[in-house]
């Protein structure tokens, strides 16, 4: 009897593994055919973006795809030379024309962290020269001296702002665990004032706010636990409460930052293992495979963007499972 439910349990995990495995192979299409020829991809009516360009180019290397080799190879070198295209070689800051928000450059610095790794000759050197350039661009954004007491350690939406939330210090970190992973030089210090601007933005009754003493919600939350987690704190108290409050808040679909929440929580939880990340991940699934569209792509929401940074995020957030990229590992 244990025997055949076993069999039953595997056949359809099998069933669903490869559910999964259509969809973001389907998305991963979708961006392909999005691509612009200079290598970027449209953000919105706006036109293009650097840090859109870079979660598009880590789905395709979050579902083991490399740059050079195979059938997204040169897609993903393009993408990657046309984030290369936009970073400023006197400041360090990665946005087309120089005109961007930290959120974009810590998104591309985090790319760069993981690609150079899977590159080589010519391209890896300029991969390492711009990551160099971004990082010390990131620490001197946190180090600014007249931001006070409860904001230090944190970033906030451009390179010289007074104060600091949440939602941009998660990818700055992000950027710099991944960095540091490559052999940027990142000082620990660094790391640790970021940690504690994190700690300092929990919430009562668990999760984290968008910056210290603000409530909590599930994108937020996310950040918070995958910040601690990443920087060693494994199982902090303010990341414990946080998974918890998530097990009773679980995704759902509309809500503002939902690509944001789905893409950090992912992270967090399976950061978080055991009974977070059982809970967590089938309902990110199944919730994220019943919004996908015919065309391999997801539903723009509340975004406020095109159809790829939805798509990108969603096949990330689907793909931690799959280790391919070093920031999913554990």
């Amino acid at each position: 009897m244990s025997v055949v439910l076993c069999s039953v349990v595997v056949a359809a995990s099998t069933a669903e593994d490869k559910r999964l495995d259509r969809a973001t192979d389907k998305a991963l299409e979708f961006l392909a055919r999005m691509q612009n020829p200079d290598g970027s991809w449209d953000a919105d009516t706006r036109g293009r973006n650097s840090g859109v360009a870079s979660v598009a180019v880590m789905a395709f290397m979050a579902k083991g795809h490399t740059p050079g080799e195979g059938r997204y190879g040169d897609i993903i070198n393009k993408g990657i030379d046309y984030v290369l295209s936009t970073c400023n070689p006197k400041t360090g800051f990665i946005a087309p024309g120089g005109q961007g928000m930290m959120y974009g450059h810590g998104a591309s610095t985090l790319m760069l962290a993981e690609a150079v790794g899977m590159t080589s000759g010519e391209r890896e050197k300029k991969i390492r020269t711009a990551l160099e350039n971004a990082v010390k661009l990131i620490l001197k954004a946190q180090a600014i001296p007249r931001k006070n007491s409860r904001q230090q350690g944190g970033w906030r939406y451009g390179p010289t702002s007074q104060d600091s939330d949440i939602s941009v210090t998660g990818w700055q970190l992000l950027a710099l665990r991944a960095a540091k992973n490559a052999g940027a030089d990142v000082p620990v210090s660094a790391i640790d004032e970021a940690v504690a601007y994190v700690k300092r933005s929990a919430s009562k009754g668990g999760g984290f706010g968008y910056q210290p003493g603000g409530g909590t919600n599930r994108a937020r939350s996310g950040i918070g636990i995958l910040s601690l987690e990443i920087c060693g704190r494994h199982h902090e108290p303010e990341a414990v409460a946080a998974a918890e409050w998530l097990m009773h808040n679980p995704p759902r679909w509309p809500e503002g930052h939902f690509y944001y929440a789905v893409y950090y929580c992912s992270q967090g939880m399976f950061q978080m293992g055991g009974k977070y990340w059982e809970y967590y991940r089938p309902r990110l699934e199944a919730l994220l495979l019943s919004l996908q569209r015919e065309d391999g792509s997801w539903p723009v929401g509340n975004a406020r963007a095109g159809p790829v940074y939805p798509t990108a995020m969603s096949v990330m957030a689907l793909s931690v499972k799959y280790h391919y990229l070093p920031i999913y590992q554990r």
